[in-house]
């Protein structure tokens, strides 16, 4: 069983959907968290959830 939340292959091809930035995985709460605005979208049972509606700021910001 792999520890990455999504397929390397499919997150290198994703991107923020608020500002097309670069999505890094976050284990704790499984989520992406986008490098240019911060956002953190949740990841529920396996499947990302892009929705800005749904995304949360980053504490990190």
């Amino acid at each position: 069983m792999s520890d990455q939340l999504i397929d390397p292959q499919l997150l290198e091809i994703m991107q923020c959907p608020s500002c097309a930035g670069t999505l890094l995985e976050v284990a704790v709460p499984p989520s992406l968290l986008c490098t240019g605005c911060g956002l953190r979208y949740p990841v529920r049972d396996g499947i990302p959830v892009m929705l800005v509606e749904e995304a949360t700021p980053s504490e990190e910001t």
